[in-house]
């Protein structure tokens, strides 16, 4: 009877390890295709760009799944394509962006949300005065952190901005086992923007 036991639990265990392992798998293949995707929009946006120049939207909106850009924050080594939608999809494959939120670089609130142990799990050692850049199809924006708060799973914590703003969230703590209580949120002011042609 323990034998049998035994046997049971080590094989329901291997197949949570199996489940845990596709999904991990599965995302890193999302992360790259996202990557090569993302390429190649940046490919095709500097070819159209040489030939005509259209002047951006006041305020970009997204089809759901659709790349919207980069985040880079080299102090921490943190290089990510940032994907529409903050589903489990989107989070899987990368960073997701809030729709209804600005697009990085324009005015208002860009917020970019991500899991805590896979593509934002440095975020906890980002500190205030780092350097975020953001590039999308319109604009490279160079920021600055400028606050950084844990906040109650319910409290809320993302308010709207007349101005540029830059926000990034993720579980707290980084390195809790099951579903975190709290949330970092990081907040960037522009330094630097660009329009990109």
């Amino acid at each position: 009877m323990r034998r049998t036991l035994g046997a049971v639990l080590i094989v329901i265990g291997a197949a949570i390890l199996c489940g845990v392992g596709v999904r991990y798998a599965r995302g890193a293949y999302d992360r790259d295709r996202a990557r090569a995707e993302w390429a190649a929009l940046e490919a095709h946006h500097a070819v159209a760009s040489a030939s005509t120049f259209a002047s951006a939207p006041a305020h970009t909106t997204y089809a759901p799944g659709v790349l919207v850009g980069r985040l880079l924050i080299p102090s921490v080594r943190l290089d990510e394509v940032i994907a529409e939608g903050v589903g489990d999809d989107q989070l899987d494959a990368g960073p997701g962006h809030l729709p209804g939120s600005a697009s990085p670089g324009e005015p208002g609130n860009a917020v970019i949300s991500a899991h805590r142990d896979r593509h934002f799990h440095s975020l906890g050692r980002v500190t205030i005065g780092d350097t975020v850049i953001t590039v999308t199809r319109t604009a490279r924006t160079t920021w600055v952190i400028v606050g950084r708060k844990v906040v109650g799973r319910y409290q809320p914590s993302l308010f709207p901005s007349a101005t540029p703003e830059l926000t990034l969230t993720t579980c707290w703590p980084i390195r809790y086992i099951g579903p975190a209580p709290d949330r970092l949120i990081l907040t960037a002011k522009p330094v630097d923007a660009s329009r990109r042609a």
